[in-house]
């Protein structure tokens, strides 16, 4: 039988513990995965005890307190704490979703907390989104037209026009589907990803847009969008509860359509 083993610079080996207050009645334990580029050293997991009588109700309130209390060097993102700007996506209790608006009582037992899956790591939980960028600016996320804008006026749409934008343009590219995606794991070279091609259909559902052949030139290749398997482990995992899958299914389908 075959035996697959991570490097031996790359194996997690078990790091420091932090211990609560012993005043401290309610304890929760963060399991947090550590990685320092800088120092050489192997990846680890820290354990820290939070007294969550003392702390906010979500995971991201925990690690605000970590950093500001227990260890400063803890390194994540974040900014908004609504769920608005996707920077503190993270695989908690092992589901990609938002610090932010995952409650700690939601997680049970020890909370663990890595960076999101099958992305290169800058240190601790920060990922490094370049790539995932680079794909988003290849589909040119933004309105294209070839007709001349109507003189001092706005290009108009209908409100049932504007509907079928609803569950595409709340994406907030936190990547949480894209890294639940095993095909994405696989080919990510080459897969643009549930979240680039759940943008991609929003610009080719929307009916302002005059670019949709030259769209889906683009897109139509066997890996861009033909990897999709339908897993479905990206509507599982979005934070915004949208379809990524759905999406994508309508970009095949428009594909399709034009060839008939």
């Amino acid at each position: 039988m075959a035996e697959f083993r991570l490097p031996k610079n790359s194996r997690i080996t078990k790091g420091q513990e932090h211990k609560a207050s012993p005043e401290a009645t309610r304890v929760k334990k963060f399991k947090i995965y550590r990685y320092d580029p800088d120092s050489g050293e192997n990846p680890r997991y820290d354990t820290f005890e939070v007294d969550l009588d003392d702390c906010g109700p979500m995971v991201l309130d925990a690690l605000i307190k970590i950093k500001g209390e227990q260890d400063s060097s803890l390194t994540f993102r974040r900014s908004c704490r609504e769920g608005i700007c996707g920077s503190c996506s993270m695989n908690i209790g092992g589901k990609n979703g938002l610090a932010c608006t995952t409650a700690i009582e939601d997680v049970k037992g020890e909370v663990q907390i890595t960076p999101l899956p099958h992305m290169d790591v800058i240190k601790d939980l920060v990922p490094d989104f370049t790539h995932f960028y680079a794909q988003y600016a290849s589909i040119k996320p933004w309105l294209q037209t070839v007709t001349t804008t109507p003189s001092g006026k706005e290009r108009l749409q209908s409100p049932q026009d504007r509907e079928k934008l609803d569950g595409l343009y709340e994406c907030i590219l936190c990547a949480c589907c894209s890294t639940s995606c095993p095909s994405y794991w696989w080919n990510s070279d080459k897969f643009l990803g549930p979240a680039i091609l759940l943008q991609a259909y929003r610009w080719l559902a929307d009916s302002r847009d005059e670019m949709t052949g030259e769209r889906l030139d683009q897109l139509e290749d066997p890996f861009r969008l033909y990897r999709c398997h339908t897993i479905m482990n990206c509507a599982n995992a979005c934070p915004k509860g949208l379809s990524p899958a759905k999406a994508i299914a309508e970009v095949k389908k428009l594909a399709a359509e034009r060839v008939l």
